[in-house]
């Protein structure tokens, strides 16, 4: 059984790996099993499962929209209770091909045995279908 602060501490550490654009092994945080949800009805929405799926078919799809040396991401909360842990962030980019991706998301991620085994994330599909998919 995880305690709260264990499984905070296993998200923050995701965060900070995936801001640091040091090519951290990203893919460590999670369960081989792991799902990533995105809703809505974007080319990126639906579940994606296991490493491949998450890492390459879903976060490659979207990274591939954006210039990446200028992504910045904020963590504005962190909180939850047991295994499930809410992150509220925003997410700045410039998009290839011009324009900003500038959006304020929000997921709730599932930890277990120091892994992350679920994530389901919320955002703006329509700010993400004009920034991101209208030239694709």
């Amino acid at each position: 059984m995880n305690s709260t602060e264990t499984s905070k501490d296993v998200v923050r550490n995701y965060v900070a790996a995936l801001t640091a654009k040091d090519g951290a092994p990203l893919g460590s945080f999670f369960a081989e099993d792991a799902t990533w949800t995105l809703i809505g009805d974007l080319p990126m929405s639906g579940t994606w499962h296991g490493h491949k799926g998450i890492f390459e078919d879903f976060l490659g799809l979207a990274f591939s929209r954006l210039r990446t040396d200028t992504l910045d991401l904020a963590v504005l909360d962190l909180f939850g209770e047991g295994e499930k842990i809410t992150l509220e962030w925003t997410s700045k980019a410039e998009v290839h091909g011009g324009g900003v991706y500038d959006q304020h998301c929000l997921a709730v991620f599932t930890v277990r045995d120091g892994l992350i085994t679920a994530v389901r994330e919320y955002f703006d599909t329509e700010h993400a279908r004009r920034t991101l998919f209208t030239a694709a």
